[in-house]
C-alpha cells in the first residue's frame, strides 16, 4: 500500500473528470458531498443496455462499470461555484490488466486469486490523496503483487504527468 499526495489538485481533477486518463479503470464505488451527499455503486447492470451495447462492454463483464461511463455524472456533481466538501472514488484495475501485470512481473500466482487492485482517491476539502490497495481471495504473506501494483501506479502517475509526493 502506498499513498500518493497529489501536488496539483486542479490538474488532477481535470484529468479525473474531463480527461480520459482513468477511463480504463472500473468504478468500485464513489461518494461526494456537495449541498447533499451522493453515493454511487459501481456495480454494472448489463440488462439496462441494448444487446449490442452490452456485448461491447468488455471489461465490465467483471461486474463493475467503467469509470468513463460514470465520469460525466460525477463531474456534474462537482460543478458550481463551490468545490465539493469531500469526495472518495474507488477505482479498480480491470481483470485483463491484472492478468497482464502478473505476467509482466513474472509473479507466481493466478489472476483468479486476486480479488482486486484498487486506487482509492480521497479529497478532504483541501488535498487529494491516492492510496493503492490489493485484495486477495487467498491468504498469502507474499507482497510482490502489492509492490508491483505500487510501482505500476507510480509509473502511471509519472507518464500522465500527475505530480505527487510519497
Amino acid at each position: 500500500m502506498r499513498s500518493f499526495q497529489i501536488q496539483d489538485n486542479l490538474g488532477f481533477m481535470k484529468k479525473l473528470l474531463t480527461g480520459d486518463v482513468f477511463d480504463t479503470f472500473l468504478l468500485s464505488e464513489a461518494s461526494i458531498t456537495t449541498f447533499a451527499a451522493f453515493q454511487i455503486d459501481g456495480t454494472f447492470h448489463p440488462e439496462y443496455l441494448s444487446t449490442a451495447e452490452a456485448e461491447q462492454s468488455g471489461a465490465e463483464a467483471s461486474g463493475y462499470t467503467l469509470w468513463r461511463r460514470v465520469r460525466p455524472f460525477f463531474f456534474d456533481l462537482t460543478k458550481g461555484k463551490n468545490p465539493p466538501l469531500k469526495f472518495r472514488v474507488v477505482l479498480r484495475l480491470a481483470p485483463h490488466n491484472v492478468k497482464k501485470l502478473i505476467e509482466q512481473n513474472g509473479l507466481d500466482l493466478s489472476s483468479d486469486q486476486v480479488d482486486g487492485l484498487f486506487l482509492n482517491i480521497h479529497f478532504d476539502g483541501k488535498s487529494i490523496a491516492c492510496v493503492s490497495g490489493v485484495s486477495m481471495k487467498v491468504f498469502t504473506l507474499d507482497r510482490t503483487l502489492e509492490h508491483a501494483w505500487d510501482e505500476m501506479l507510480e509509473k502511471f502517475f509519472r507518464r500522465e504527468q500527475i505530480p505527487f509526493l510519497l
